[in-house]
């Protein structure tokens, strides 16, 4: 192996992977070329709109500007952890299709992964928060209000608190 290359053990998606990777590839590279993790978009490239957003040790990541070799020993996850079992939808991805919060689709993972990280802390955020919170993605259909109040029914559903428009 030449020293560009480097073999990396990760988990993904719940399941322990290895694989040699480029020391320059993008995580975002490896998880669609190697894993087909096809949820994870290549939007901007840079970091700037959150199409690539993925979860790392339960944080949000650009996973455009992370290195692959960096998620050696570390839990990766993409929207395609959500889904149970048979196939059903998270509450959260129930919650995006019910606030018709999906417009074309390409933000929509991202979004999502965003969202995960902020409703496992299991607080119940403000308005004001929950916006800067989501601030880091770029909807180019304007679905912000549908995609906040998805997570925000989400939020309070969690939480065990009754929704109403007003909340």
């Amino acid at each position: 192996m030449q020293n560009q290359y480097r073999e990396i053990t990760f988990n993904l998606n719940g399941k322990d992977v290895t694989r040699v990777v480029d020391c320059r590839a993008s995580l975002t590279d490896m998880l669609r070329n190697d894993f087909r993790m096809t949820s994870v978009k290549k939007g901007c490239e840079v970091g700037e709109c959150g199409a690539c957003n993925v979860l790392i040790d339960g944080e949000c990541f650009n996973s455009c500007i992370y290195l692959a070799v960096w998620a050696r020993g570390k839990k990766v996850r993409t929207l395609e952890s959500l889904l149970g079992p048979n196939g059903e939808l998270s509450d959260i991805q129930q919650a995006f299709i019910d606030e018709t919060a999906v417009q074309c689709g390409f933000c929509t993972p991202g979004f999502i992964m965003t969202a995960v990280e902020i409703l496992e802390s299991g607080k119940e955020y403000s308005d004001a928060e929950l916006r800067k919170l989501l601030s880091g993605h770029l909807c180019r259909c304007t679905g912000y209000e549908n995609i906040f109040r998805a997570v925000k029914k989400t939020m309070y559903k969690r939480l065990g608190k009754p929704w109403t428009e007003e909340a």
